[in-house]
């Protein structure tokens, strides 16, 4: 975990980057405004330079609470982009299938079905093999 502000941001920025890709990042580096500004640096000092720095937790356990804590506020706009972390940070379509179905006995089936559909489709769009997931037994 790094302490000093600016060392957080830099941190935050490399994480940030190698979680969700270059590309994702630049793009919303250039959509950033001066209104959004503030907020965009806060996510990237607090979330990704305080949070997924810190020991304790993988990557891949980290994605399995960011997925099933969006799925259950119903946050669909962040659940595709942080299907793609999942993949990035090593988690399998199985995984993230499993995720999802742990996740609707706790936060509702209605909440899991849409994050199915909308994994599902990261994932195709990925050219992850989804239809071809073995059942879990």
């Amino acid at each position: 975990m790094v302490d000093v502000p600016g060392e957080r941001f830099d941190a935050g920025m490399k994480v940030r980057r190698e979680v969700l890709g270059d590309e994702h990042v630049d793009r919303s580096v250039a959509r950033t405004t001066e209104f959004s500004k503030p907020f965009q640096e806060y996510i990237t000092e607090a979330a990704w330079g305080s949070i997924w720095t810190r020991d304790g937790l993988d990557r891949k356990t980290r994605s399995c609470i960011t997925l099933a804590t969006l799925t259950a506020l119903h946050c669909h706009d962040e659940l595709a982009m942080h299907v793609r972390a999942a993949i990035r940070n090593g988690l399998t379509a199985a995984e993230i299938r499993e995720v999802l179905m742990h996740t609707g006995v706790y936060a509702g089936v209605p909440a899991a079905n849409t994050a199915m559909a909308i994994a599902q489709r990261t994932l195709a769009e990925l050219g992850e093999p989804t239809a071809q997931v073995p059942d879990a037994g």
